[in-house]
């Protein structure tokens, strides 16, 4: 088989993937590239292959790093089937729908066409057919695929592809930061002769579960004591229903004061009634038990949907502490940067910076301690406070990543299977640090793969075409 690497290599976003075998092609992941490295002409260009001739597309999971170019790839001629899990599917349909108005936006701002619309994303699920995990599948002539859970989002997974002779390319998408509230932790790949892997926290290291759920608690008293607004922009998809599930159980026990609490993102709504639909049966078990006891996991008396623009303007007119989660979790769009540009210049406001902020967003200069983020075409002044709160990011973090290889490079017999891990999905420095690590602390053939490149994989060898 050959692998190469057409985003995704040197970057966290934009995933895209191509495996080769003697007769079929299947493409893994279709994301849209984010953050201040974005390249127009390659999201708004030609694919650097002929999509006419790909057989299958799989989706890891449905960020819209990995999904947000699907639409196009199918304007420009693809017509194949796209496998993914039935909550990637749901998901995914959400978010690229979403996506449609802020590529229009983007568009009319930059007198271009836009890069997909809503019919692109209807023909583009009129090609979908779910995958379970643990089930294989031939997909293209000679090639099959096999889905293991990994633990990052609801229905995230990993990818292997199996030629006819026995060989093995597998390729995680994103690890999970194990152990989760809600998700079971990632499987193991112990199969493989080449493993493509995720590096985006491979030079950092989380607080625990625990600690981070006490900092969240602590920080939250902190700021309802400074009687302000607290905003927390959080990606719709898996950070937003871990802060309710937190929100929830801290007020349940009254660790909390209760104080209104305003989901505002209609996106952020809707993929969580995805998540009350699905969650019955990819949750891990205890967390299904506690759905069956409580009914919902992400309620509580005093929290509001505001759907509606008008729903969300009324919030300025609540007085005293209160919440606001909204998207985008980079505070790089939507309502979180109509709410940031009123209430930052307030010194009693709180900021709670809950996710990866990607290079050149406003999210990374606010971590970063500026004086003033440029915001709905202004540049506000920051005096209120920023809290910074490590440990919520859904992606494994470097020592997890690395009990990961340590689990893939397990010995078959007195032979080591495991030829080539390829460190990709990361900053630049994090992807050479974790592949540095991944050699010297257990012996594995790790390389940091370039844009473009393809690499020949066998059962015997892994050698650049």
């Amino acid at each position: 088989m050959k692998l190469s690497f057409y985003g995704g290599a040197g970057k966290v976003t934009g995933s895209n993937f191509l495996v080769e075998g003697e007769k079929g092609k299947i493409l893994v992941d279709c994301g849209m590239e984010q953050g201040a490295d974005f390249v127009a002409g390659e999201m708004y260009g030609p694919f650097p292959y002929d999509v006419q001739t790909i057989d299958a597309l799989v989706v890891t999971h449905a960020h819209l790093d990995h999904v947000g170019r699907i639409p196009k790839l199918v304007k420009d001629g693809f017509r194949g089937k796209i496998y993914m899990t039935s909550p990637t599917r749901d998901l995914a349909v959400l978010i690229l729908l979403d996506s449609v108005g802020i590529l229009a936006e983007e568009a009319r701002r930059r007198g271009t066409e836009p890069l997909y619309e809503t019919s692109d994303v209807e023909t583009a699920f009129s090609l979908v057919e779910t995958l379970d995990y643990h089930v294989e599948k031939e997909i293209a002539k000679g090639l099959s695929v096999y889905l293991r859970n990994t633990g990052h989002i609801l229905g995230s997974a990993s990818v292997r592809i199996t030629a006819d002779d026995g060989t093995v390319i597998v390729l995680t998408g994103d690890i999970g930061n194990s152990p989760s509230p809600l998700l079971p932790d990632w499987e193991k790949v112990d199969d493989a002769d080449a493993l493509m892997m995720e590096s985006v926290y491979g030079n950092r290291v989380h607080p625990s579960q625990t600690k981070r759920v006490q900092t969240l608690r602590t920080a939250l008293k902190r700021a309802i004591e400074r009687d302000g607004t607290i905003l927390i922009p959080a990606f719709s998809l898996e950070r937003t229903q871990l802060m309710l599930y937190e929100l929830s159980n801290f007020f349940s026990v009254g660790e909390l004061p209760k104080i209104p609490v305003f989901l505002d993102s209609p996106l952020a709504i809707k993929v969580t009634a995805v998540y009350e639909r699905w969650g019955s049966t990819y949750f891990k078990p205890e967390t299904e038990e506690e759905m069956k006891r409580e009914k919902s996991i992400f309620e509580f008396p005093f929290l509001r949907k505001t759907k509606s623009p008008e729903e969300s303007a009324e919030i300025e007119k609540v007085t005293g502490p209160k919440i606001i989660i909204a998207g985008a979790g980079m505070s790089h769009g939507g309502r979180i940067g109509r709410w940031e540009a009123r209430y930052l210049p307030d010194p009693t406001t709180t900021l709670f910076i809950v996710g990866y902020q990607a290079p050149g967003t406003p999210g990374r200069r606010l971590v970063e301690g500026v004086s003033s983020v440029h915001l709905n075409g202004s540049d506000i002044p920051i005096r209120a406070k920023i809290e910074k709160l490590d440990g919520w990011s859904a992606h494994a973090d470097r020592d997890e990543l690395l009990k990961f290889v340590e689990a893939a490079l397990k010995p078959q017999g007195d032979a080591l299977r495991l030829k080539t891990i390829f460190v990709a999905m990361g900053e630049p420095a994090t992807e050479r640090f974790l592949a540095q690590r991944i050699h010297d602390y257990l012996g594995g053939n790790a390389i940091v793969p370039e844009s473009g490149q393809t690499w020949e994989v066998t059962k015997d060898s892994v050698k650049k075409v």
